[in-house]
């Protein structure tokens, strides 16, 4: 009867198929946009804390493609907005002698940067922090007053809706019939398709870089209109192409930009409008060995590509500032080097397997301190993540040890720190292999290693998602040995530990039960009127401060099968 009743509760559970982290979107959450929009200041300050001035070039070809605006009789004054390291300020200064350049940027680190250059003179720079969406730049210059305010890949780290407070902002000190010179990322840019591959869209044509700063990528008609809106003509605007050839990787790049002369006038002349493609002959990027240009849709080919050298590279599959980053943790004496997703880009991750828990530190170190835990015994560590510390540890002691995960960049990497790691006899006692909960297909792979089943099954971190919790312990129940022991030790358990997230924990004792799992013991906190109570404590010393915890919110919960 018990057994139909348990036949019966299962033809009502679907079969689910999960991963335990989120699936990809078209967007961020609203939690990150805002977050992003919130610390756009502190993002482009550290920014500028890695690269200082190494990042963007020295932009030489200003001369060649706006020279007659900046030449003539008499003293102009320059407003450089988003002046960053000063990439276009020094070029100016050291071109035209009688410039004077007002430069301001809202990274105060990238405004010292330009104080510290050795050709900033105060007599020609005055170098100031500013936010073009909030701060008043009639407080810093006189109104009416400016010639000329570039903005060079600036207005892309811009919101879209805060880009009509920044150009009003720049209204208010330029003269009548002042100009505007603007360069900044197009749509159809290889980096855009980068970034929607990588899941980093915050709204239509804006993105979120691994590093945290934003860009956002401008079609024609969108920029022609946000500048008339705001009380701006149209003098020059076109698409600017280039394609970058790498011969050694057979790969074909498209750069994409826009560059516009815009002026500030009240008396609009239709005429005088011009939007066709840009004209220039400014020198040639410097490109690694091997690869080679060609112009694109007919444009000149000799444009210099302004994009910053570290996007360049990445547009070859290196980066300067690589996404991944290797960490020493040490267990119990033992240091194990694990490569995980660096810190910088975690906050753009979808994968939580590319990150190592402090869950997964406690486990490993208390199967470190307690071989008996898994002494002579098959382990399966479910949602293993990256690291696998857990399992690399069972390995001294167990049988054999089976690390999954249900994301492939996980496992791929799994792999890899389990190779540099481990060495045999450890090594041939360690399998990696790809399970997502609830896959019928996969768990059977996983009977095939083991038809036995596992005698201890871990989970570090893998409970905070609601609708991971059942397909989580249909997978342990498939897999989890039926034999049993002579003592409530020796018996086959289910481990797991996590801070509560969003999944509380008597959702997941409901979960368990369903699948015929007990709670035997649990951790701070023990069960009451259990004759196992204790086990999970009799891990840690009696002296609490020499146990490894790294959290006070981490908990721990022992589970058997009925």
């Amino acid at each position: 009867m018990a057994s139909d009743l348990q036949a019966a509760e299962e033809q009502q559970l679907p079969s689910q198929t999960i991963q335990i982290y989120p699936p990809s979107s078209d967007v961020i959450s609203p939690f990150w946009r805002e977050k992003y929009e919130r610390e756009a200041k502190k993002y482009w300050d550290i920014f500028y804390k890695r690269h200082q001035d190494r990042f963007f070039k020295d932009r030489h070809y200003l001369d060649k493609e706006w020279g007659h605006h900046f030449s003539g009789s008499g003293r102009k004054e320059i407003l450089e907005a988003g002046c960053g390291a000063g990439n276009t300020i020094f070029p100016l200064l050291a071109t035209y002698p009688d410039v004077f350049v007002y430069a301001c940027d809202f990274s105060p680190r990238a405004v010292n940067l330009v104080q510290m250059h050795k050709d900033f003179n105060e007599s020609r720079v005055s170098a100031f922090v500013c936010d073009l969406t909030v701060d008043d730049l009639s407080k810093q210059i006189s109104s009416s007053s400016l010639d000329i305010v570039t903005m060079i890949f600036v207005l892309s780290a811009v919101s879209p809706e805060k880009m009509s407070l920044a150009l009003q902002n720049i209204r208010k000190v330029l003269k009548p019939n002042g100009y505007v010179l603007f360069r900044d990322y197009a749509t159809g840019d290889l980096a855009q398709e980068r970034f929607t591959l990588k899941d980093q869209k915050i709204s239509e044509n804006f993105y979120v870089r691994g590093d945290g700063t934003r860009a956002f990528y401008f079609s024609e008609e969108f920029l022609r209109n946000l500048f008339k809106e705001n009380g701006f003509d149209v003098e020059e605007l076109g698409l600017c192409c280039k394609q970058v050839e790498n011969r050694s990787r057979e790969l074909v790049m498209n750069r994409r930009w826009i560059q516009a002369v815009f002026r500030l006038s009240d008396d609009v002349n239709s005429s005088s409008i011009m939007e066709a493609a840009v004209k220039g002959s400014s020198g040639q990027e410097d490109i690694e060995p091997g690869v080679k240009e060609n112009s694109l849709m007919g444009l000149v080919k000799n444009f210099e590509v302004d994009i910053s050298e570290g996007v360049a590279a990445d547009m070859f599959g290196t980066s300067l500032s690589n996404d991944f980053e290797m960490i020493d943790v040490n267990v119990r004496g033992s240091n194990y080097k694990i490569r995980v997703l660096s810190r910088e880009y975690q906050h753009t991750c979808k994968s939580t397997g590319l990150m190592l828990w402090e869950s997964a530190r406690l486990v490993a170190s208390v199967l470190a301190q307690n071989p008996s835990i898994v002494a002579g015994k098959r382990v399966l560590e479910l949602g293993s993540g990256c690291g696998g510390i857990c399992s690399m540890v069972a390995t001294r002691s167990a049988d054999l040890v089976v690390a999954t995960d249900g994301d492939a960049s996980a496992l791929d990497l799994l792999t890899q720190n389990i190779t540099s790691n481990l060495k045999p006899p450890f090594l041939s006692k360690l399998i990696s292999k790809r399970v997502q909960w609830g896959n019928k297909d996969h768990i059977e792979a996983i009977k095939e290693i083991s038809n036995r089943g596992f005698d201890i099954i871990i989970g570090t971190d893998v409970t905070y998602i609601p609708e991971a919790i059942l397909p989580l312990f249909e997978t342990a129940k498939e897999l989890i040995s039926s034999k049993g022991g002579i003592t409530w030790e020796q018996e086959p358990a289910f481990i797991l530990c996590h801070v509560l997230h969003r999944v509380d924990e008597p959702s997941i004792l409901s979960a368990a039960s369903k699948f015929g799992f007990r709670l035997i013991d649990k951790w701070p906190a023990g069960t009451q009127n259990n004759p196992s109570k204790g086990i999970i404590c009799s891990w840690f010393s009696q002296n609490a401060s020499e146990d490894y915890i790294p959290s006070t919110a981490l908990n721990i919960l022992y589970f058997q099968t009925e």
